[in-house]
């Protein structure tokens, strides 16, 4: 099983691609894809939508795992970054893939064993489940990671 994890944002969207043979996971790629803070909004929807179009034609992958919503104080990030998931979302819909969503904490509990693990942490543990000779430089890539080891170890528990 192939899965690719996305871990969508304003300015930097993470992707990382995993593949499950046999309860052996492996790292197929990942990284960042980054808009500029000056260009417009829509602009940088756009440079996500291509860019996770790109990411989806190149690993084809069986099944899309995405980081669910979260719930801030800041009402305005909140519904920005709901436009960045529906985007994610529209991208696994046009490949047809199915999608599956994960909340953070869910996804920390998967790799660290606590939900309420810091990013340091996670990145560590995803490089140690995935045998990757160094941390992914950013930690969007590393999160889009955990999120897909998340998926791979919650398929295993409904098969």
């Amino acid at each position: 099983m192939r899965v690719i994890g996305i871990d969508p944002g304003t300015m930097v969207t993470g992707f990382g691609v995993v593949d499950d043979i046999r309860g052996k996971l492996s790292s197929v790629g990942y990284g960042t894809i980054e808009g500029k803070r000056k260009d417009p909004f829509p602009d940088r929807l756009k440079i996500m939508f291509d860019g996770l179009s790109n990411a989806i034609e190149d690993y084809k992958p069986e099944q899309v795992a995405l980081e669910s919503a979260f719930y801030g104080k800041n009402v305005k990030s909140a519904i920005k970054i709901g436009e960045a998931r529906g985007v994610a979302i529209l991208c696994a819909a046009l490949a047809k893939i199915p999608l599956f969503e994960y909340a953070p904490t869910e996804v920390k509990r998967a790799v660290v064993g606590v939900g309420n693990a810091q990013k340091m942490q996670v990145s560590k543990m995803v490089k140690v489940i995935l045998s990757l000779s160094e941390v992914p430089e950013k930690y969007d890539a590393t999160d889009a990671l955990a999120i897909a080891i998340c998926h791979c170890h919650r398929m295993k528990l409904t098969v």
